[in-house]
């Protein structure tokens, strides 16, 4: 893999970013990765030139397992090597009041047990993992900021919110001084792009970083999933195992008549470009020109970490990228897009 500066950051991080949120977290048929395949999956992450580790403290059953379990497979290399990001806001301790949200009581509490757990003193990037409409964002950025001040925290990160909720905690952190938000995380895929336009307009506008979650729309850009009904584009045909047959949500997230159109795109360059339909869409991201993209695969095996990299080899052209940008349109002079 290649390396690319991180937003308007000094920071350099590899192409891809390893995503943790499978480790140890519970499914039907037990631990989706267990920690021997999660260093397994983190070995060859390192191996192809992985540099770059996505977790968050309530990852895993119980929360905190995979900040646990990457900080066992940190303890046997150099720290300095990796670019750490985590993340705080969701409710890491039931019965307490303050066990959840941005407020300079959970995020102190929260920054010092995921330190511990990952076995380090600093993150490189630190996440609000999402907005929280019940604190102050000057409260939430004042605490963050003194993170920074005092060597807990390199960068700070948002995830999921608003445009203009992104705008209004920059605009703040301007108006104070305080440290702003350099690297985002929504979700963001070929087939989702429009929604989360101005969130992307921000980030383009501000020089933001875009690390996009489930960049392959939860497993529908890799190709394997087929449509079961012309008339009906949530209905489809999914391999046993595979998420559309696990989570109920599958079809509300992913499965739409703009994503089957997107897919049809995405499979026709990568039968141009002897690749995967996942390493297509990836790719995709990743040559985005208004802002750095770096997208965050999740791999449940080695066979698909191997494949997601393979998007590092491969690139499109103008008439490719554009073939994927439009199929999103069912009319691309007007911008007319298929539903959802």
């Amino acid at each position: 893999m290649d390396y690319r500066r991180l937003g308007s950051t000094g920071t350099k991080v590899s192409e891809l970013c390893f995503g943790t949120w499978r480790f140890g977290r519970d499914s039907p048929d037990g631990p989706e990765t267990t920690r021997d395949e999660a260093h397994e999956l983190l070995d060859r992450f390192a191996e192809h030139g992985g540099t770059f580790i996505d977790t968050a403290n309530v990852y895993g059953d119980p929360n905190g397992t995979s900040e646990t379990w990457i900080g066992d497979w940190l303890a046997g290399r150099d720290r300095e090597q990796y670019v750490l990001a985590s993340k705080v806001y969701f409710g890491f301790d039931g019965s307490n009041p303050n066990g959840s949200g941005l407020s300079r009581t959970h995020i102190r509490r929260q920054i010092e047990g995921t330190l511990e757990r990952l076995g380090t003193d600093y993150l490189d990037v630190y996440y609000i993992h999402r907005w929280d409409d019940e604190t102050p964002i000057d409260e939430t950025l004042a605490t963050l900021t003194r993170l920074v001040d005092e060597g807990k925290v390199n960068y700070l990160g948002a995830s999921t919110m608003a445009g203009w909720k992104l705008m209004k905690a920059l605009g703040r952190s301007t108006q104070h001084d305080w440290e702003r938000f350099e690297v985002t995380q929504p979700l963001f895929h070929a087939a989702y792009r429009d929604d989360v336009a101005d969130y992307l307009d921000v980030c383009a506008d501000q020089d933001l970083a875009v690390c996009p979650y489930s960049p392959l729309a939860g497993g529908f850009l890799t190709g394997k999933y087929e449509r079961a009904d012309p008339d009906d584009p949530t209905k489809v045909e999914a391999p046993d195992g595979s998420r559309a047959t696990i989570y109920e949500s599958f079809s509300d997230y992913y499965l739409s008549e703009r994503g089957w159109h997107v897919l049809d795109a995405i499979r026709e360059v990568a039968d141009d470009l002897d690749a995967t339909p996942a390493q297509v869409a990836l790719r995709w991201l990743m040559e985005q020109e208004a802002f750095t993209c770096v997208p965050i695969v999740g791999a449940r095996t080695v066979d698909q970490l191997d494949e997601n990299v393979g998007a590092c080899d491969i690139s499109l052209s103008t008439t490719q990228f554009e073939r994927i940008e439009n199929a999103r349109y069912e009319d691309p002079e007007s911008k007319r897009r298929w539903g959802h």
